[in-house]
């Protein structure tokens, strides 16, 4: 991947942050997008000379948020080939809550996951298609296929699915163009917020016992998955909705 620039969403924590590392490690430039936590980003690509990387902020809860950037990231070379589209919320919305905590949890869920996501994915679309082909990676999840198994996490689910539906649509229309498109859909990775909702479950190791494998899926796994589709070594995958989770969900 020498030569390539990415760009890499929610690159301060968990998959992002292993994402951004392993991509950085193939030898591309990377454009590591955090929220709050620089120094979180500024870790994940500290490896890379200054030439090589560029932390960009903003706050994907904001409008148009994505669009902002979107501007910033792709004037750093004038050109940007992957990107990998990972930052994402995930509030709880229970079914028994208050109307305000539910409305509240689903308008936010949809601005960071969903509007600002897909809006970022548009931006590269048209950009890719007028400078001869690049490659969308999304991450969703597990949930998006099966529905969660924490019913306050609908609004997360549901987001997930809409995700996915649009890099379908992005892999089925823009194929021509050399616009490829993947689907990362995890199962439950170590990472922080995945040890925070497993308090719902009744702890880590509460998770681990329902697992084929007995062990969440380590984020540095997914993060290699993201740096091989973003080589392009295997164009004919695009379209594809990737599982990883060890055996605990087959289809």
């Amino acid at each position: 991947m020498t030569g390539r620039v990415v760009l890499v969403t929610g690159a301060s924590r968990g998959i992002g942050a292993a994402a951004a590392a392993a991509i950085a490690e193939s030898g591309a430039s990377v454009i590591a997008h955090y929220g709050t936590y620089a120094d979180g980003a500024a870790e994940a690509v500290a490896a890379l000379p200054d030439d090589r990387k560029l932390l960009v902020q903003a706050d994907l809860s904001q409008p148009g948020s994505a669009r902002a950037l979107w501007r910033e990231a792709v004037a750093w070379r004038r050109r940007i080939d992957v990107v990998v589209a990972n930052a994402a919320i995930a509030p709880e919305t229970p079914f028994e809550g208050s109307d305000e905590e539910w409305d509240a949890g689903w308008d936010a869920v949809l601005r960071v996951n969903v509007l600002e996501t897909v809006s970022l994915i548009r931006e590269a679309v048209a950009h890719f298609r007028a400078s001869g082909g690049g490659i969308v990676i999304t991450v969703s999840s597990w949930a998006a296929q099966q529905g969660s198994a924490i019913p306050s996490l609908s609004a997360y689910a549901a987001s997930k699915a809409a995700v996915k539906a649009v890099t379908q649509t992005v892999a089925r229309n823009y194929a021509r163009d050399g616009v490829l498109a993947y689907v990362v859909a995890p199962g439950i990775v170590r990472t922080r917020m995945s040890e925070i909702s497993a308090t719902s479950r009744g702890g880590i190791d509460n998770v681990n016992a329902i697992l084929a494998m007995g062990e969440m899926a380590p984020a540095d796994e997914v993060g290699s998955l993201i740096a091989f589709l973003a080589s392009g070594a295997c164009r004919h995958l695009t379209g594809a909705t990737i599982d990883l989770n060890g055996a605990s969900y087959i289809r």
